[in-house]
């Protein structure tokens, strides 16, 4: 009778390979999952708090100290100012105290506020205190201490500024706290503008992509044929794919400005218009042209995998085909369409995600004016423009469960049948 062989990997050998490559890859792994996993678990968190942009510094106490007068002899007086804050103008503080160490030499001739007390020698320098309790949010104020200066406080010779005041306080801060409400969700889907800006995304989204990937396989079929210039036009190709998109968004607006745009003097020289027409102000016709620049600006990404996917077909089955009289177009339904199919799904994956999280193009074309706010423009406007960090935190969690399901609904059912 013969050994059973272990199967691969199975055996010592096997097993202290595959703990030396987890060993190797832990350090990556690990990196990979902090970058992606604190800030997916941090906007999780924000969402269900009701935190404005304000908040997101926590509340504590701020003092300043300031020394006025100009002493230059002993026996001259000057004023010990600090100015005491809270960083919040909502949350109050419990326990707020205040230290500072004084310069020799330093003595108080005024009377001292209320809860502050000196200790120690003046000639070595006095440790001051204030013990202050409870300050309110948006608490703001200041005293004054008048003192005298000795000859110890010139023999020192330092800065009186040098010496910096320790203050410390206790708060409950609203982004660390166990407090969690679902306001946030309740007033993002309370009402039709979150189902108007869904729409809009997913018109956007959809259209952009296919438009993009249908535009991409057309130039990938152009190029796969042999023509002078060839190389040349790939490039060309290419262009809007690399150039900033800064430039190339200014480029847009500038030249369909409803005023001064050529494309309107275009269109007015040749009479097919009596005015300028507004393209990017105007609904619908906005959020066509966000779509076209959608579409004119990430088509080379589909042209280049389509055509990489294109030359490495075998040239014996369209040779066998033109043999058979194919004409083009059966030769591209039957053999060059069921080849990349693969690949088209992937892009079609690949751009579906992009575009749906797609912010820059049409902030920097419309703003999301025009009815062409989608929702990662409407993160920005409810994050920053109303500081509404919660419900910004919201908007991006929705956008994540959306491409979640449609991630799982794609690997389910769309690749199984492409079989990838």
């Amino acid at each position: 009778m013969t050994e059973a062989i272990p199967p691969k990997g199975t055996g010592p050998l096997g097993r202290r390979e595959a703990r030396v490559a987890w060993g190797l890859l832990f350090p990556t792994v690990f990196s990979v999952a902090m970058v992606i996993l604190l800030p997916l678990l941090s906007i999780f968190w924000i969402s269900f708090k009701p935190i404005g942009l304000a908040d997101l510094r926590a509340p504590v106490p701020v003092v300043r100290e300031q020394i006025r007068g100009r002493p230059e002899a002993p026996g001259d007086i000057a004023t010990v100012e600090y100015r005491l804050r809270n960083s919040s103008r909502d949350t109050v503080i419990d326990a707020v105290t205040l230290s500072d160490r004084w310069p020799p030499g330093v003595t108080v001739t005024g009377d001292l506020p209320d809860g502050c007390s000196l200790t120690g020698p003046v000639e070595a320098g006095q440790e001051f205190f204030c013990n202050f309790g409870t300050i309110e949010g948006g608490y703001n104020d200041r005293f004054k201490i008048d003192v005298t200066l000795g000859q110890a406080f010139f023999d020192w010779g330092g800065d009186p500024e040098d010496s910096e005041p320790v203050v410390t306080g206790r708060a409950d801060h609203v982004l660390t706290n166990g407090e969690f409400t679902l306001e946030n969700f309740a007033r993002l889907f309370d009402g039709s503008e979150f189902w108007q800006v869904f729409g809009v995304t997913v018109i956007y989204t959809v259209f952009g992509t296919i438009g993009a990937l249908v535009v991409g396989l057309f130039a990938a079929l152009l190029l796969n044929n042999d023509f002078r210039g060839k190389g040349v036009l790939r490039g060309l190709y290419l262009f809007p794919y690399v150039a900033p998109v800064i430039a190339v968004a200014f480029t847009w607006v500038t030249l369909f400005d409803p005023t001064s745009g050529s494309a309107n003097e275009l269109l007015i020289r040749m009479g097919l218009t009596e005015g300028g027409i507004n393209f990017f102000g105007t609904r619908p016709l906005a959020l066509i042209m966000v779509i076209v620049f959608e579409v004119w600006r990430y088509f080379p990404l589909s042209f280049l995998f389509i055509l990489a996917r294109l030359q490495s077909i075998d040239a014996d089955m369209y040779e066998a085909a033109d043999m058979d009289g194919a004409s083009p177009f059966q030769k591209f339904w039957y053999l060059s369409l069921p080849m990349l199919l693969g690949i088209l799904s992937v892009l079609f994956l690949l751009r579906f995600i992009w575009t749906f999280n797609k912010f820059d193009d049409i902030f920097l074309l419309t703003g999301g004016s025009a009815g062409t706010r989608t929702l990662t423009v409407d993160v920005y406007e409810q994050a920053f423009a109303i500081s509404n960090i919660g419900a910004g935190a919201a908007v991006a969690v929705v956008v994540f469960c959306c491409l979640l399901v449609f991630s799982i609904f794609f690997f389910r059912f769309i690749s199984r049948e492409e079989g990838l």
